[in-house]
């Protein structure tokens, strides 16, 4: 048996020989950490680390469906209050504009193919803050983190596509052999659900064939504000931001009697002035 303090981390790379490279690596450099799972792609990164709650996650940025960095900005949401988030290190063939982001983000990152002299400096890097770890509360580390990955996003330009031209005014939803025009004026809040996206309003429900991730950059970002990484909401269509005991906050809708929750990732937007 493994003792039980042996630091672990998970590697998520999608090709195989590079996956494998690393480990290896990372065996030579660092035989006492205890690589405890590999995902070959993002969503199974998700499932995996929060399965398996790791110190360290290696993230590939770009993976098939799920994206390192959407991998992480999923994970912070649904990550335990009670554990630390994990450190995070991207593995990246971005160019130096790109790794400049990263570094003022404070995020470690590895290039490929993956270089001994610089993967030792990040493991050094990652053993002196998991030192500076164990003397600080997980909930300052994990707000920490939701900062690095917000900042992380806006600076590379990673997190949302480009704007249109013009905002989107009317979503066209087919019914049967019937297209509505449903006016965004009208939707309270869009919602992902697997392959569509219910469109609320305050007289129905509406399903569009396509993805949230599709329709966002369509609309109007000073109106419909991201609450949750499913989830995006009509700003003047909110009546009240409620916060529990435990921090969490949750939506109440105009017109609507359905509670929105917000995520970690979001919570900066909902501040009293």
């Amino acid at each position: 048996m493994k003792p039980a303090n042996r630091p672990t981390a998970l590697i998520a790379e999608d090709e195989s020989l590079l996956a494998e490279n690393l480990r290896l690596e990372l065996q030579k450099l660092w035989p006492e950490l205890d690589i405890v799972g590999m995902a070959a792609h993002g969503q199974a990164a998700l499932q995996s680390a929060l399965r398996l709650r790791p110190q360290i996650l290696f993230l590939d940025i770009r993976m098939p469906g799920m994206t390192g960095l959407e991998a992480a900005h999923a994970l912070a949401e649904d990550w335990p209050d009670s554990d630390p988030f994990p450190l995070l290190v991207f593995v990246t063939a971005y160019d130096q504009y790109a790794l400049q982001a990263f570094e003022h983000a404070a995020v470690d990152y590895v290039l490929k193919p993956v270089q001994t002299e610089r993967l030792a400096q990040t493991c050094q890097r990652l053993k002196t803050a998991l030192a500076a770890r164990e003397a600080a509360p997980a909930p300052a580390g994990m707000q920490a983190a939701v900062d690095q990955l917000r900042q992380l996003l806006g600076a590379t330009g990673l997190g949302a596509a480009p704007a249109p031209s013009a905002p989107l005014r009317v979503l066209q939803v087919a019914v049967g052999n019937n297209i509505h025009m449903v006016p965004v004026d009208e939707v309270l809040y869009l919602e992902a659900a697997d392959k569509y996206v219910r469109v609320i309003t305050a007289e129905r429900e509406h399903l569009v064939r396509a993805s949230l991730r599709e329709l966002m950059p369509q609309l109007d970002s000073q109106r419909f504000w991201q609450v949750h990484r499913g989830t995006v909401v009509r700003s003047d269509a909110i009546a009240l931001a409620q916060r529990d005991e435990a921090g969490k906050l949750t939506l109440q809708l105009r017109g609507c009697k359905d509670r929105l929750s917000v995520s970690r990732m979001y919570a900066h937007l909902f501040k009293a002035l």
